[in-house]
């Protein structure tokens, strides 16, 4: 019987192509999701700037980041 996991030899281009097709699918999802919360954070900053009278400690750009970096990672453990 083959043990398979111990299988040294080297992966091929072709097969390196192959695992990296995720991680730009993970990027586009990325993209997608900052742009539709960028809007939303962005009013809820401003919102948030007026009734404080004061600016808030994160952004709308890292808040929205912020979402994205949880919201994707959800995506592709589902």
């Amino acid at each position: 019987m083959t043990d398979m996991t111990t299988d040294t030899h080297h992966t091929s281009p072709e097969t390196r192509a192959k695992h990296s097709a995720p991680m730009r699918e993970y990027y586009v999802y990325f993209a997608v999701i900052f742009a539709a919360t960028l809007p939303l954070t962005i009013l809820t900053w401003v919102l948030t700037t007026l009734r404080r009278m004061e600016l808030p400690e994160r952004g709308p750009i890292k808040a929205a980041w912020s979402q994205a970096r949880i919201i994707t990672p959800r995506i592709f453990s589902a």
